[in-house]
């Protein structure tokens, strides 16, 4: 075992979520080896029942957002139930729930009821909007989310918003939970001090928009789609399709980079146009022309020696099979066959040991 997959051992943690935010928090808590027990209702999880199935009849979604856990069902509607359930707490560092604002306490669970188990526990939180405000209690996914926080009016091209795939406000949630549990852990181990933990998935993505931000504060205005320079509107910065049908990425921001790649493409005439005003419709043509001469071969053998911050896309397979991603071995198949992507580090120049098979407790 790596010494990554020892960071949090003793940790215990209760995982009331389903589908996806609260699942990859608690998967990377149980990485870092948190103890992990996922509580579900008597009908299981209804991630169990999206995508493909594995041998046992479960989703493979579902298996491998909770490798690494064990499982127990148990119905919290039940005097039964909460009694075990709070015994549990009791033994707990962390319970984390995704359910909508105010249905713990509907359960009769709410927060003084586990402190009451547990006086210092850290309980998280995760929902669309939030546990107040005047969205609290509504209904939505992931894309509703980014429609309602500015994310999605950023991305795609110029004639209508782009749909962004894997869910943004799902992952970067799952991300963002675990960095405030860890200084949660933090805090209670100086303090002795209970958290609370309320996120929203509205609210997780909006310090990925920083730059953004800024632009709104400086000039009234965010980014638009396909006019600013990291969003299209730079003819350094985009993507350019080959020939043969295949698409590279261009992003030589930095002078020297630009320089490299104009010399590779033997086009000094570019070498002053950098900073032409955005949108750079014209030069972005000229670029697309020379690229789309050439075939994704012949593209990566004239710019990837230049070091100009060239790089082809690949799609997955590729990608997973590619030197970079093989040297880092942090994407690699398990006993079953299926791929797992770790936790993306490598600790002491050692990667993070694979992942076991969720396990099913007794109840």
């Amino acid at each position: 075992m790596s010494k990554l997959n020892r960071f949090l051992e003793g940790v215990r943690v209760l995982d009331l979520s389903h589908y996806l935010p609260g699942p990859l928090a608690t998967l990377l808590l149980a990485d870092m080896g948190a103890d992990v027990l996922k509580i579900e209702p008597p009908g299981g999880d209804g991630m169990t029942l999206i995508g493909p199935k594995g041998a046992d009849g479960l989703s493979l979604y579902y298996s491998a957002t909770n490798a690494g856990k064990a499982t127990r069902r148990l119905d919290l509607r039940s005097a039964e139930g909460q009694d075990t359930f709070l015994g549990l707490v009791a033994e707990a560092d962390i319970v984390v729930e995704g359910f909508r604002p105010g249905v713990m306490d509907r359960l009769g669970l709410g927060l003084d009821v586990l402190r009451g188990a547990k006086p210092d526990l850290i309980t998280c939180s995760l929902s669309g909007f939030g546990a107040n405000g005047p969205l609290a209690q509504h209904a939505g996914h992931d894309m509703n989310y980014l429609a309602l926080n500015g994310y999605l009016s950023l991305v795609g091209p110029p004639e209508h918003p782009g749909m962004p795939h894997p869910p943004p406000a799902d992952c970067t949630v799952g991300i963002m939970a675990v960095s405030a549990m860890l200084g949660a852990l933090r805090h209670r181990d100086r303090t002795r001090e209970p958290s609370h933990i309320d996120m929203s998935l509205t609210d997780a993505v909006m310090p990925t928009l920083t730059f953004s931000l800024v632009d709104l504060s400086v000039r009234g205005a965010p980014p638009a789609r396909g006019r600013e320079y990291l969003t299209g509107g730079a003819a350094y910065y985009g993507i350019y399709a080959t020939a043969d049908g295949g698409h590279v990425t261009l992003a030589p921001i930095e002078e020297k980079f630009w320089k490299r790649f104009c010399d590779a493409a033997e086009r000094p005439d570019w070498l002053d146009r950098q900073q032409e005003p955005l949108p750079q419709t014209e030069l972005r043509s000229e670029i697309a022309t020379l690229i789309g001469s050439l075939t994704m071969e012949e593209a990566i053998a004239r710019f990837e020696p230049a070091d100009c911050c060239f790089a082809p896309v690949l799609d997955l397979e590729d990608a997973v099979n590619s030197e970079q991603l093989r040297a880092r071995e942090l994407v690699r198949k398990g006993k079953d066959g299926l791929w797992q992507a770790l936790f993306p580090a490598r600790v002491d120049d050692e990667p993070p040991s694979l992942r076991s098979p969720l396990k099913m407790e007794e109840n």
